[in-house]
């Protein structure tokens, strides 16, 4: 069992940052991929980035240009760099640990982007 704790939620106004962070109970180098989803009220959980262990990369459409996710194998931590913040980012964030095709997820951080 894998357990993922994130952090770095907050309250932003539009145009700010926020890096996020994952940190995982056993090593994630062995991960096949480390990912960041989000979910806001009434909607489904979506898809916001993906790191595959052989370092490919998937963000949604939404996000390109302006999340960055990566992550420190040394400390078991995964990471979103979430630039120019707009409302419509304003979700609860969830980590996730994929390992022969089984998720684990995080507890989910809430961030909050408005003027």
């Amino acid at each position: 069992q894998v357990q993922l704790v994130e952090s770095g939620g907050g309250l932003v106004q539009p145009g700010e940052s926020l890096r996020l962070s994952c940190a995982a109970s056993q090593s994630i180098f062995s991960m096949d991929a480390m990912g960041w989803y989000r979910q806001a009220p009434e909607k489904q959980r979506e898809l916001v980035a993906l790191l595959t262990r052989g370092g490919n990369t998937n963000y949604a459409d939404s996000v390109k240009g302006r999340f960055t996710i990566s992550r420190d194998n040394a400390k078991n931590t995964a990471f979103l760099q979430m630039n120019s913040l707009r409302p419509e980012d304003t979700a609860v964030y969830y980590c996730l640990a994929r390992r022969l095709s089984r998720d684990y997820w995080g507890q989910g951080t809430l961030v909050t982007v408005a003027s």
